[in-house]
């Protein structure tokens, strides 16, 4: 056969468009031997597809199939099955530990005791707190200038960055004017049409 012939048929082939008769074809050429240099390596391919042929044929290669799927389910059924009893078992240990805990903390709970006697002294230690906690927000707001002064080094990057996208607006702009003029367009000829 050509060499020619056969690069052709290997095209229809590898795109899916071969008959069977040229698959045929081609399995004769490459299991000649006599193959040329430049196609050798697609004669291990078309052996394999050969020996392949063979054992499709081979009426215990279904049974041997089914075996081995059941094979491989049962083995992964038993995996996740060992899995959930030993998530199950965490879980529960969990549960058994946290309940302890807090049985164990209810049975040496105190009463609840009031930190201060007297009133003012609670207020002055209450304001003192505040007063820290007011600080340190004011501490916080601070930095945030250092944001304001950003904003003002980033504006003549906006700036240039401006007309690049007023470019991009007018574009889109002129897009959807395009489109309502084809719209109406093919409207007024569906009109023009039906009359």
């Amino acid at each position: 056969m050509e060499l020619k012939e056969i690069k052709r048929l290997l095209q229809l082939y590898f795109n899916g468009e071969s008959t069977l008769e040229d698959e045929r074809k081609l399995e004769a050429y490459f299991s000649g031997g006599d193959v040329a240099d430049e196609l050798k390596e697609y004669a291990e391919f078309f052996g394999g597809i050969s020996e392949l042929a063979e054992l499709a044929d081979d009426p215990t290669i279904e049974d041997d199939v089914m075996d081995y799927i059941l094979e491989n389910e049962h083995q992964e059924k038993t995996k996740y099955r060992s899995m959930w009893k030993t998530v199950t078992g965490i879980a529960a240990s969990v549960i058994i530990v946290l309940g302890g805990f807090l049985f164990y903390q209810q049975q040496n709970q105190q009463p609840f005791e009031d930190t201060f006697d007297d009133p003012e002294v609670a207020y002055a230690y209450v304001r003192q707190t505040m007063q820290y906690v007011s600080g340190k927000y004011s501490e916080g707001l601070a930095e945030l200038s250092n944001f304001e002064k950003l904003q003002v080094a980033a504006k003549p990057i906006k700036e240039g960055v401006r007309p690049v996208n007023e470019f991009f607006d007018e574009i889109s702009r002129l897009k959807a004017e395009d489109a309502q003029v084809q719209s109406n367009t093919t409207e007024d000829d569906s009109i023009k049409t039906k009359k």
